[in-house]
C-alpha cells in the first residue's frame, strides 16, 4: 500500500496491476490473462470481444451474472438441462438445442465441478461454435492434470471477496487468441487507443492498484487456506457419510479441487425433511447456509417467452434447485464447529 501511495498511481494500468496480471498468468498457467474490476465485467466484455450473435447455449443453474452478461450483449440464452451428478451442462442435451442462430456454448464449472470439457469441445468443433466457461468457482483447479484455463476459447474467473482468491472485487479472463489482448484492453478502458483517439465502444472495467495490491497479498495465503479447507471438508464428510439422504456434491480434492464451496444435496424422501426445512432449522443454531443457486435463472420473468426456459424442459435443474445447500466453509472454521453443524443435521433424521 505504501508503494501505491508513494507512486501516486491509483489506477489505469499501474505497476501493481501489471505485476498481478503476470503472477496470476503464471499461477493459472494461462496463455493470456486480462484483469477486470469484477467477474461480471470480465464475462460481459469477453463475450463482446468474440463478436457473438444470436443464441448461446448455457445452464439455468448458475449465478445471475452468467446470463446477465448474455443479456447485455443482446444474446439469447438457450437453457440446457444439467447433469444430476456434477450439476454442470448435460452434454447429451446440447446438440438438440443447436440451431442456425447458435454462436457459442457458455458452460459453468458449478461449485468447482468442471464441465465435461472434452465432450463440449467435440460438439463445438462439429458445429464451429465458440466455448466460454464461467470459472468463478474454479480458481487453481486442474482437470485431467491440465489447468482449467486450458479448455475452451475463454474462461472467466471471479475475484469477489467471497472467493478463495480475491481482490475484494475483481475478475479475470484467460484466453488463447493473442489478437484479443489489445481488444480487451480497449474494451475495459472506454475503447480509448490514445489521448486523441477512441476506436470502439467500451466500458470502464479496469482493476485498480488497491485491488491489485490486495490480490498480491491474498495470493500468498491461498495454499494455506486450501489446506485448511481440505481438512474441514474431510471433517464434514466423516460426520455426514452415513446420514440417509445427504449427498456431498463437491467431492474433488487436491489439485482437482478449488476448495471454493462445500455443498450438500438433500433427498427429502430419504432424509425425511426438505432442503428448505433444514435451511431454516440450522438458523436456530446460528448456522447460516445458502440455497445456492436459487432461483433458477430460467425462472427469471424476462425469460418467460423462451421455449428452453419452460420447466418441463429442465427437469433435473428444477429438482436440484430445491435440494442444494452450500455449507459454512472457510479456513478459520473450527473442527468443533463443523462437528456441531453435522450433529444438527444428523439429529434431524
Amino acid at each position: 500500500m505504501n508503494e501505491v501511495w508513494e507512486s501516486k498511481w491509483l489506477t489505469n494500468n499501474g505497476p501493481q496491476q501489471i505485476n498481478l496480471e503476470k503472477v496470476l498468468k503464471d499461477y493459472l498457467h494461462a496463455e493470456n490473462l486480462s484483469l477486470f474490476n469484477n467477474g461480471t465485467s470480465a464475462l460481459l466484455l469477453g463475450l463482446k470481444s468474440l463478436n457473438l450473435t444470436g443464441e448461446v447455449i448455457t445452464t439455468p443453474f448458475t449465478f445471475p451474472a452468467t446470463v446477465q452478461a448474455l443479456d447485455w450483449n443482446n444474446l439469447t440464452p438457450v437453457f440446457c438441462d444439467i447433469d444430476p451428478t456434477t450439476l454442470t451442462l448435460d452434454t447429451a442435451k446440447i446438440e438438440p438445442l443447436i440451431t442456425g442462430k447458435t454462436s457459442a456454448i457458455l458452460g459453468v464449472h458449478t461449485f468447482g465441478n468442471p464441465c465435461d470439457v472434452e465432450q463440449i469441445q467435440l460438439i463445438a468443433n462439429k458445429y464451429k461454435l465458440k466455448v466460454i466457461y464461467d470459472g468463478a468457482h474454479t480458481f487453481g483447479t486442474n482437470y485431467n492434470n491440465n489447468p482449467i484455463s486450458e479448455y475452451g476459447d475463454m474462461t472467466m474467473f471471479s475475484f469477489h471477496a467471497t472467493k478463495l482468491f480475491n481482490t475484494v472485487e475483481g475478475g479475470a479472463l484467460t484466453f488463447k487468441d493473442n489478437s484479443l489482448v489489445e481488444k480487451l484492453n480497449l474494451l475495459k478502458n472506454f475503447g480509448i487507443a490514445n489521448p486523441e483517439e477512441v476506436v470502439l465502444s467500451g466500458l470502464n472495467a479496469k482493476l485498480n492498484e488497491i485491488q491489485a495490491v490486495i490480490g498480491l497479498e491474498v495470493l500468498k495465503l491461498v495454499e494455506t487456506e486450501r489446506n485448511k479447507r481440505h481438512e474441514i471438508k474431510r471433517t464434514y464428510e466423516s460426520y455426514l457419510k452415513d446420514v440417509p439422504g445427504i449427498n456431498v456434491l463437491t467431492k474433488l480434492e487436491g489439485e482437482s479441487s478449488s476448495y471454493q464451496y462445500f455443498v450438500i444435496q438433500i433427498d427429502e424422501e430419504l432424509y425425511g425433511k426438505s432442503r428448505d426445512w433444514l435451511h431454516e432449522k440450522l438458523k436456530e443454531f446460528n448456522v447460516f447456509t445458502r440455497k445456492y443457486f436459487y432461483p433458477l435463472c430460467s425462472d427469471f420473468q424476462w425469460y418467460d417467452h423462451l421455449e428452453s426456459a419452460r420447466k418441463e424442459n429442465l427437469p433435473v435443474a428444477q429438482k436440484v434447485v430445491t435440494q442444494v445447500l452450500a455449507m459454512p466453509y472457510y479456513g478459520e472454521l473450527q473442527k468443533e464447529a463443523v462437528e456441531k453443524i453435522c450433529k444438527v443435521i444428523r439429529d434431524c433424521v
